[in-house]
């Protein structure tokens, strides 16, 4: 069971002014699982498939030992190098096993796409508790109605499991869902900065030390709950 709290009524957000957020066109699938099945996207030694993210004053990256160690730095992380990803870009859920392993802001800010855009799903920011998406009708994760406070054990290795629909995003962190939120006549961009260089997909952490032990995939049907 994790320990969590629903902060009282943040401020109204803040009005969707801007034309866009990044609307870069998203590779198709490049094929793969239809049956539901979990497929890994970490061979567990080696970073094949992906690179370091390129974050200016970014950590180093490491593979040791069945586990993807990722800074501390400023923003440190890795993003998908295919040229293709093995998943589309709504109709999915991916599932990382991840811990904070020293620091005190976030150890998994995962970017992913969200039809023809893109968003992250933060877990442990803005001082070590915060778990959201960034961004919502250009509120970030601190500040939207997904927002929710996680204390998070160092050390603790946390399943991740993301769900990504046409009309709605869902998050689990082990066993509890955290966010279950539509997205219809929503404005979903990500927050500006470097986060960008994340798409189309990527983990990255925040002046903290992060571990990543497995990332998976699979096709979700609509129907599904």
């Amino acid at each position: 069971m994790i320990s969590r709290y629903r902060p009282a009524a943040l401020a109204a957000c803040l009005l969707a002014v801007l034309a866009g957020g990044l609307r870069a066109e998203i590779p198709q699938a490049a094929g793969g699982a239809q049956d539901g099945e979990w497929k890994p996207m970490f061979d567990g030694k080696t970073l094949a498939g992906w690179k370091e993210s390129d974050f200016l004053g970014a950590g180093k990256v490491a593979v040791a030992d069945g586990v993807i160690t990722i800074g501390p730095g400023v923003l440190t992380g890795i993003t998908w190098a295919g040229e293709r990803l093995p998943f589309p870009a709504t109709g999915y859920e991916v599932r990382v096993e991840a811990a904070r392993l020293r620091g005190g802001d976030f150890f998994a800010g995962i970017t992913f796409p969200v039809g023809d855009t893109y968003c992250s799903w933060i877990n442990g920011g803005w001082g070590g508790e915060v778990v959201g998406l960034s961004n919502i009708d250009g509120a970030d994760a601190a500040r939207n109605e997904t927002t929710v406070g996680i204390t998070f054990e160092t050390g603790r290795w946390y399943v991740l499991r993301l769900r990504v629909m046409p009309k709605a995003i869902t998050a689990w962190i082990d066993d509890d869902k955290v966010i279950d939120v539509s997205i219809e006549k929503k404005w979903i961009a990500l927050r500006e900065g470097d986060i960008d260089r994340s798409v189309p997909f990527g983990i990255a952490t925040y002046a903290t030390m992060g571990g990543v032990r497995k990332i998976e995939w699979r096709p979700v049907k609509p129907e599904e709950k």
